[in-house]
């Protein structure tokens, strides 16, 4: 059934350390890095049986950085009124915090502090700020392994110095993919390890705000990536660049992730711009199409069996299908909101009121299974699912749902 997800997305998953379980959801997008839950959802009708609230707990950042899951733990980036991020651990069964670490970060809100989200990998944690800071951790304690001040280091600056870091760092082996997007170095391998360079690439360019997707095009195994004016290709192992494919929006905001669907790449994103798919297996990549079914502000969309599901402007929840660009079904009431897939299912969040909908993973129609307003209020950040629970949170709080009855 997920044969042709498994195609479209990075190859990336196999890299990942095995003491990751399945049911863990230990960085950005998840596992496989493409939206996908591989778990169960023994109940797929919230109209009659809705989920149940665990737990939650409070925050203090009012944003929007997203939660993992791994090892029993979940993992978020906070912020405090002394100007800190947080980095904070709970415990799943009880919501308990087990452990938490702070560092000197933002001081102004600009949608929220971090916009990013951690990454679990053989026992310890990666943190990224919104002004560069990364961070390694211990999983278990929070002891501190290693840092790196990136914005310092790398020069690095943004597309029109607006909203700072947002890519996650992304894991790919023993190379940690981070962003400084400084001169010379718009992307950089680090050693997880031991947080040393192995490699720098990307040119000059300026980076946008969407976390990188490794693919294999042509071949070759590649990061995809998302900078403030264009979609690019960088080598995996020496970072040099590819192919290069001109992609201009307001204000450098390239942030939805792009997705990778064999040879071919769909980008997509806001300010009237819309949605391309091109074929990358040749250089420079070929435009197969573009339109503005989809214009993804930086909600992620998803792809399954020939058709990409994303949220985008004005307000709408839209099927599209991958070689043509046609729109299948659109369903208003989503805003800004993120979504995931789970066993037939999408879970997606209407990002101005709250509302968590379950509807069928169909390109036929729309079909709602129920929804629920666990905390109500803006609620940009994707939902994510972990061990039959459901983490889902707004600009002050986190709560973590049973899904199965």
């Amino acid at each position: 059934m997920r044969k042709i997800q498994k195609i479209a997305t990075s190859t990336s998953a196999l890299f990942l350390c095995v003491c990751i379980q399945a049911t863990d959801w230990p960085n950005f997008r998840g596992s496989s890095y493409d939206g996908f839950s591989s778990e169960k959802l023994p109940n797929k009708d919230w109209k009659t049986k809705p989920p149940k609230e665990i737990w939650r707990i409070a925050l203090g950042d009012s944003g929007y950085a997203g939660p993992s899951v791994a090892a029993g733990k979940l993992f978020i980036i906070d912020h405090n009124a002394e100007s800190r991020d947080v980095v904070r651990a709970i415990d799943i069964k009880s919501g308990k915090e087990v452990w938490q670490q702070s560092y000197a970060d933002a001081e102004k809100n600009q949608y929220g502090f971090s916009h990013t989200t951690p990454t679990v990998d053989a026992g310890r944690v990666y943190t990224m700020s919104r002004e560069g800071r990364l961070h390694c951790w211990k999983a278990d304690d929070g002891t501190l392994v290693w840092k790196r001040d990136l914005k310092t280091e790398y020069s690095g600056r943004w597309k029109g110095d607006n909203w700072g870091y947002a890519a996650s760092p992304f894991i790919d082996g023993d190379a940690l993919i981070v962003c400084p997007s400084g001169p010379g170095a718009m992307v950089v391998a680090l050693n997880k390890n031991s947080g040393k360079e192995i490699w720098k690439g990307g040119g000059d360019e300026q980076i946008g705000y969407a976390t990188p997707v490794k693919a294999e095009i042509g071949g070759k195994a590649q990061y995809v990536i998302f900078s403030g004016a264009n979609v690019l290709a960088l080598d995996a192992k020496n970072g040099a660049t590819l192919w290069t494919s001109p992609w201009h929006t307001a204000y450098g905001v390239n942030a939805a992730t792009p997705l990778a669907v064999g040879n071919q790449v769909f980008v997509s994103s806001n300010y009237g711009v819309g949605c391309e798919l091109l074929d990358c297996s040749i250089n420079p990549p070929k435009e197969l199409w573009r339109n503005k079914a989809l214009k993804a502000h930086f909600s992620s969309p998803i792809f399954y069996e020939g058709h990409i599901y994303g949220v985008g402007e004005p307000d709408d929840l839209s099927c599209i299908v991958l070689t043509t660009g046609d729109v299948k079904w659109k369903q208003k009431g989503f805003q800004k909101g993120g979504l995931i897939a789970i066993d037939g299912m999408i879970i997606a969040m209407g990002g101005s009121d709250g509302d968590v909908v379950l509807c069928q993973l169909s390109p036929e129609k729309f079909t709602e299974a129920g929804r629920i307003k666990p905390l109500g209020g803006q609620s940009w950040t994707a939902p994510i699912v972990s061990g039959g629970k459901l983490f889902v949170r707004n600009a002050t709080a986190l709560v973590c749902l049973e899904l199965n009855p």
